[in-house]
């Protein structure tokens, strides 16, 4: 009759000390802060466009100018706002489009660097909700002309939502980014209103119409270089026939995507590519990366703020999980030679 009997070897203290001493496991990679500073990094470029030099002018051409057309069309309330900001702005174009641009500046830098994050996101907040009011004219809700093709219901509001969904959190274990401050209940609620309101807005109001998204895309693409300017003849054309069918489609899409998080992660999933790869083309194709290259752009559009948001919802899986940074493992070595933690394995006898 056999009975296993454990049994201890006596090492050598060198020996033992070696072997129990904590691994430090490498650093895995943050989500959370890389998405802060692909932000800070849009918020730099919007800094950057303010500073072109017509910023600073007087007239039709200037940014008073530009504030000025967005009054057309909405209700007295939001109209005289954005003149009485327009009339500030073109009695001193230099100082108040420099003080803009400023804090623009502030943004950017104030994320990228983790002392003054919480600040520098509060007032992306602030900052967003005013210039989405006092400059965007409410992104065209009032007029009926926010259509998701054109950046409705206002670019400018992304960087807000961006700025809750990323707030610093030491959490770890959420399911994707976007639920590590707010939790997972409130961030699928936030997805769902998101998606829901860009649904609503492929709808209503001219954003349906073949006409309107015709004319649309013809408005951005004086100044365009040649191969976006056929792009955007395409797209006209497009439009053109298929109008209302191009809305409903973009209606269905947003739609299921603001469902999704509700599903399954599989769908989850194939519902965000979905978004990207349709987000990303009207970008191209409808957007024009936001004037940027016609050198009139002021921000590069919502494009870019949507597959941002997109991307912090993605499934997470066990692996890409955040893991702590270190961990101490005592392991000691039995007398068959064999590594264990915190246990002696003996021979049988």
């Amino acid at each position: 009759m056999s009975s296993a009997v454990s049994t201890s070897v006596e090492l050598p203290s060198s020996e033992i000390s070696r072997d129990t001493r904590p691994v430090v496991r490498p650093r895995y990679h943050d989500l959370q802060r890389t998405f802060q500073l692909i932000l800070a990094t849009v918020w730099l470029m919007d800094a950057v466009l303010q500073i072109q030099p017509f910023m600073f002018t007087r007239g039709s051409s200037g940014f008073s100018g530009m504030l000025h057309s967005t009054a057309a069309g909405n209700p007295s309330v939001v109209a005289h706002t954005i003149t009485w900001n327009a009339s500030i702005v073109y009695h001193q174009p230099v100082l108040t489009n420099t003080l803009f641009a400023l804090v623009q500046f502030v943004i950017a830098f104030g994320i990228a660097f983790t002392r003054t994050l919480r600040p520098a996101l509060g007032l992306s907040i602030v900052w967003s909700v005013g210039v989405w009011w006092f400059g965007e004219g409410a992104g065209g809700v009032f007029q009926g002309t926010a259509t998701p093709f054109g950046g409705g219901p206002g670019a400018v509001l992304f960087y807000a939502v961006l700025a809750v969904l990323l707030w610093p959190s030491q959490g770890s274990d959420s399911p994707f980014v976007a639920a590590r401050t707010v939790g997972v209940k409130n961030a699928k609620l936030i997805w769902l209103v998101v998606w829901g309101v860009l649904a609503i807005l492929s709808l209503v109001g001219s954003g349906r119409q073949p006409k309107a998204l015709h004319d649309l895309v013809a408005g951005q693409n004086v100044g365009q270089p040649g191969w976006l300017a056929h792009i955007d003849k395409v797209s006209e054309s497009f439009f053109l026939h298929h109008g209302t069918s191009a809305a409903l489609l973009l209606a269905i899409a947003c739609g299921l995507t603001a469902v999704s998080v509700y599903i399954t992660p599989q769908f989850t999933q194939i519902m965000i590519v979905t978004a990207i790869v349709v987000f990303a083309v009207i970008w191209v194709a409808v957007q024009d990366f936001g004037g940027i290259l016609a050198g009139g752009a002021t921000d590069p559009n919502s494009g870019p703020l949507i597959i941002l948001l997109a991307l912090i919802y993605w499934p997470l899986t066990a692996g890409e999980l955040p893991r702590p940074t270190g961990t101490a493992e005592n392991t000691v070595i039995a007398n068959d030679g064999v590594i264990a933690n915190d246990a002696v394995i003996g021979n049988g006898a």
